[in-house]
């Protein structure tokens, strides 16, 4: 097994102006040595990672990292820049680089000796030592661990409490989406805290080398929860009851006295053990003052993304089966009663059944997931519960929509009771769920149901007898909001509408459907055109993307513009939604349908008027790709142009031009 680090890895004098660029100097050098096989692939993953959240931390790091499978082996590269780079840390920029490469599927051992790293660099002794280190071996050695840093006289012991005898003890997860730096970095900045504080507190590092749960004696015990996270917490239910500060990943790193602080003011507050509800995974990171739209979109959004990979599934089985079985297909008998393995029919009835069994989870998804992210776990069964029952009374979809808000809402509610301390362990197993799903179960069969499936039918109703300009206007609406966030709450929303008409498919549902998926493709369609066609516009690494976005376009992956949008949304975003609107109202306009409800390009044979829907496309990515490069090709102009107060130079001589 190689090393992790050589010398070869290490640039003492790393030149690069940018994060980009030192990515990619380090990267090169990893080329080098054998441990990246395709450099412009790795190097698209380690900008994927940087987009979710920055890699600078205080202190003049910044560790830039991913997982890839474009790398061989656990690799490690080191670069010291005098001018230092920014990586978006609080405090300014970073002059040690460390440029992390695990495989897609990394070893636990090397893992592990990453996850060292990220310790290590909380030590001052160590990021001193490299910052003294004038040989890449010695600083190569250092970063294995070969040779020690630079001694430092030892903290002194904190003064233990005089009014605190037993101490006062807290349980902590960490973890990040790569779970190989931020993880191990927070836990130990957050031990370190603790000690200094004179509290008890003990990690739980959920990171890629797998995690050894917390003993549940010491969860039993701990009279509150830090959760420094930015993916799900695993087994979040062990510390239901109680108080918890619920934050990034990088809050863990930055600003772990704070927290600890928070977490024992919350205890101090609510009395040991009181039932302060954490913050649920969709609500983290979100701005306490946040408003209730904003919240909102963010609980729709959550349903909808746990809804798609059933549509996908559900959807595009059912679009094969009426490929291969012809539109009656669906009063083909049970394939469990009849089915003949030489005969197609039966083939496209077995996946019309198993489509339909998928397709028919969306609604409780949706609402069930609604619903969890407003009230995490406890919201599930409910929301499932009123999802289920909105199909029951035919509701459909918004029956789905509002009966996952009243099932969070309910929740919420029951959460905020105060509760004797032995009926906290059964309040999220056996109460909350009794009395939400009873609550939600009595509004959707008497309240509310009826009106909501009214409201269902005639917006079913008015779906089938869009026609004309009614339906262009339609499409252009979809297309705008499709292409507005790229991915977003109102692009969910759009998709969502029109997935929603697929449950009872009729002519208008089926062409919003085909308007929906047709402006979805046109963003990054259009990203891809122009990054072709006038090169020079776009930055390498946007060159880089605009391979990628023709797949990303013609798979219907919108979001595979987000990269453009976000190093240039006043130009992208424009751009994006002209096309989006052209195509959404000339699809509608040709009468186009479509029966599944994803695949992009490779479901066209399922579509009504193929042709035509192409045309569509086509002339909304045009149209996006002239626009953008009209507005770049100005903001490039205007660039170039001096300043009022400078005069105009001759290039041919340097000297100032004649008036």
């Amino acid at each position: 097994m190689s090393e992790l680090i050589s010398a070869e890895l290490v640039d003492l004098d790393l030149s690069a102006e940018t994060k980009d660029a030192a990515a990619r100097s380090l990267a090169e050098r990893m080329a080098a040595a054998g441990r990246v096989t395709d450099l412009e692939g790795f190097l698209a993953d380690v900008a994927a990672r940087e987009a979710q959240m920055p890699t600078g931390l205080d202190g003049g790091i910044g560790i830039p990292h991913c997982r890839s499978a474009h790398v061989t082996e656990p690799t490690l590269a080191f670069g010291r820049s005098a001018a230092g780079i920014d990586f978006g840390a609080p405090d300014g920029p970073a002059d040690l680089v460390f440029l992390i490469a695990a495989p897609a599927g990394g070893d636990a051992d090397h893992l592990s000796i990453l996850s060292s790293l990220a310790r290590h660099l909380m030590d001052a002794s160590f990021t001193g030592a490299l910052r003294a280190a004038t040989d890449p071996e010695r600083a190569a050695a250092l970063i294995r661990g070969d040779e020690p840093g630079e001694e430092t006289p030892p903290e002194p012991e904190p003064e233990p409490e005089a009014a605190a005898p037993v101490p006062f003890r807290i349980v902590a997860v960490t973890s990040c989406p790569t779970g190989i730096a931020h993880t191990y970095m927070a836990a130990e900045s957050l031990a370190k805290a603790g000690q200094a504080a004179g509290v008890e507190l003990i990690v739980e590092t959920q990171g890629s080398a797998g995690f050894e749960k917390l003993d549940p004696q010491v969860v039993a015990e701990a009279d509150a929860v830090i959760l420094a996270h930015d993916v799900e917490v695993r087994d979040r239910e062990r510390f239901a009851g109680k108080p918890v500060v619920d934050v990034g990943v990088k809050a863990g790193i930055n600003r772990p006295a704070e927290l600890i602080a928070e977490v024992r003011e919350k205890a101090a507050r609510g009395g040991a053990g009181a039932p302060v509800r954490a913050a649920v995974p969709m609500d983290r990171g979100s701005d306490a003052t946040d408003g209730f739209a904003t919240r909102l979109r963010t609980w729709l959004m959550t349903g909808v993304s746990y809804m798609v990979p059933f549509v996908a599934a559900g959807g595009l089985l059912m679009a094969l089966a009426f490929a291969i079985g012809g539109y009656t297909v669906n009063k083909a008998p049970s394939v469990a009663d009849h089915f003949l393995w030489t005969e197609s029919a039966s083939w496209a009835a077995l996946l019309f059944q198993i489509g339909s069994t998928a397709f028919g989870f969306l609604v409780p998804v949706l609402a069930g997931f609604i619903a969890y992210g407003m009230a995490d776990r406890p919201g599930l069964v409910p929301g499932f519960v009123g999802g289920a029952l909105a199909l029951t009374i035919d509701a459909g979809f918004l029956g789905g929509l509002i009966a996952g808000l009243i099932a969070g809402g309910v929740v919420m509610a029951i959460q905020r009771i105060r509760v004797p301390a032995p009926l906290r362990g059964i309040m999220p197993v056996v109460v909350i769920p009794l009395l939400s799903s009873a609550v939600v179960g009595f509004l959707m069969f008497l309240v509310i149901g009826k009106p909501v499936a009214a409201l269902q039918k005639g917006l079913t109703d008015w779906l089938s007898g869009l026609s004309g300009a009614n339906a262009v206007i339609l499409g252009v609406l979809l297309g705008l909001m499709m292409c507005f966030d790229l991915g977003g709450p109102l692009n969910k929303v759009a998709y969502a509408f029109a997935v929603g008409g697929l449950a009872n498919p009729n002519e208008g549902s089926l062409k919003v459907m085909a308007a929906v998926m047709a402006a979805g493709m046109v963003p990054p369609l259009a990203m891809a055109l122009a990054t072709t066609v006038r090169g020079r516009l776009f930055t390498a690494a946007e060159r880089e993307n605009g391979k990628a976005a023709w797949v990303l376009g013609a798979s219907f992956i919108t979001e595979g513009a987000i990269p453009f949008a976000a190093a240039d949304p006043l130009r992208v975003i424009p751009s994006a939604m002209a096309g989006g609107a052209v195509t959404g109202a000339l699809s509608m306009a040709f009468g186009c349908t479509l029966r599944a409800p994803h695949g992009g390009i490779f479901v066209v044979p399922l579509i009504g008027r193929p042709f035509l829907y192409l045309l569509a496309i086509a002339a909304g990515t045009a149209v996006s790709t002239a626009l953008v490069l009209l507005l770049k090709g100005l903001r490039n102009r205007d660039t170039r142009q001096p300043a009022p107060s400078e005069p105009a130079v001759d290039r041919t001589n340097g000297a100032p031009a004649a008036a």
